[in-house]
């Protein structure tokens, strides 16, 4: 008998009401997949060694690669982004919020965007990123 999961998606806020959702319950049995900081940082660099980053200079086409991974890393735990019930997404300078709206608008197509913090801080791991992005997946077992 296969086993499903019951996510729930509330916005008490008007104002939220298709912008990004305030609150999500999950109830059943399933797999809850942490993603830590995905950035742009060159996948291909080696082992032991920082990783360069791509698109220098571009939160535009660094968050498209960081959703790129992300997407990547959840398909491997057998998860998409419609099963992202979080994410919290760090930038440099409040000046990247735009292109990064987009760029997220983009990457969950006309699936449902998750509960969404973002913030600004004064730095990242790596010089000359200029985003991260944090998630939390929940996928039935």
């Amino acid at each position: 008998m296969s086993q499903t999961l019951e996510v729930k998606r509330y916005n008490p806020s008007e104002w939220t009401k298709g912008v990004f959702t305030e609150i999500i319950t999950v109830n059943g049995p399933g797999k809850t997949i942490y993603l830590a900081g995905v950035g742009a940082e060159d996948e291909t660099a080696p082992a032991g060694a920082f990783a360069p980053i791509r698109h220098l200079g571009d939160p535009y086409e660094q968050c498209r690669y960081s959703y790129d991974k992300i997407k990547r890393a959840l398909a491997a735990h057998g998860g998409t982004l419609a099963d992202v019930v979080k994410q919290v997404v760090y930038v440099t300078d409040i000046r990247y919020q735009a292109p990064v709206a987009k760029c997220r608008r983009e990457a969950y197509g006309g699936g449902p965007i998750p509960i969404n913090t973002f913030l600004v801080v004064s730095g990242l791991a790596i010089q000359g990123m200029l985003l991260e992005i944090d998630v939390t997946a929940v996928v039935p077992k």
